[in-house]
This record gives C-alpha cells, sequence and structure tokens, in this order.
C-alpha cells in the first residue's frame, strides 16, 4: 500500500465528511439525519474511527510541529501559485476542495512517514519490527 493509497484514503475521509457538493455526511444529516438517526450514528462512529486512525498515526509519526510545518509548506506552494496566477481563489468550492487536498496531503504523509524514514535512515521504529 503506497503513499498515493494512503492519501486517496485520507481525501475520501475527508471529503466523505464535508465536500461543496451535497453528497456528504454533514449536508446529508443536516438534511436527513432525525430521518434517518441510527444510519447517521453509525456512519458518523465510522467516519470517527477512520479520523482516529489517521490522526493518531500521524501524531505518532510527525508530531503537531511536523504537521504545521507541512501545511506551512503547502501554503507557501499554493501562494506561489496564487502569485504567478497559476490559482485563482475567488471560487470558494475550489477553495474546499483545495483544502481538501492540503489537509488529506498532511494525513497521507503522516500515515506513510515511519515508512520513508525508516528508508532513509535504516532504522526500524519499535512498531516496525515485525515488518
Amino acid at each position: 500500500m503506497g503513499f498515493l493509497t494512503r492519501w486517496l484514503c485520507a481525501f475520501a475521509l475527508l471529503a466523505a465528511t464535508y465536500n461543496p457538493t451535497e453528497y456528504n455526511y454533514i449536508q446529508w444529516t443536516a438534511t436527513y439525519g432525525a430521518d434517518n438517526l441510527s444510519i447517521a450514528a453509525l456512519v458518523g462512529l465510522i467516519l470517527a474511527i477512520g479520523y482516529i486512525i489517521y490522526l493518531r498515526a500521524t501524531l505518532r509519526s510527525i508530531g503537531a510541529f511536523g504537521m504545521g510545518l507541512i501545511l506551512a509548506l503547502i501554503a507557501a506552494i499554493l501562494w506561489v501559485a496564487y502569485d504567478f496566477d497559476l490559482l485563482d481563489l475567488q471560487n470558494p468550492s475550489m477553495n474546499i476542495w483545495i483544502g481538501l487536498v492540503a489537509l488529506s496531503t498532511v494525513l497521507g504523509i503522516g500515515l506513510n512517514w515511519s515508512r520513508v524514514r525508516r528508508h532513509l535512515s535504516g532504522q526500524a521504529d519499535v512498531d516496525d519490527v515485525d515488518e
């Protein structure tokens, strides 16, 4: 399972929770959640489990400071793209998609960082000894 798969799963988790279309958990629960409370609770718990897995792994591998650095790097890249007129920030829906890509990149890097560090340094983490 490579970085792309981990990133796509993080993107799917974030986009399933909220995106600018009508197909997301927040919109669905606001519209139909009262009529389908058991399903809304089940889907909410599944999303919460996904967030716990991703956030726990990301915080353990790169920490809050590392998450901040990656977000700062992505923000700087977006700033450069905006300065060179490669990016137009006038569309709110596009801004949400950009935010989803940025956050899923942070989570994808966080979930993959132990593997990258092991390949770069040759040292295994305690959790990776069995591999």
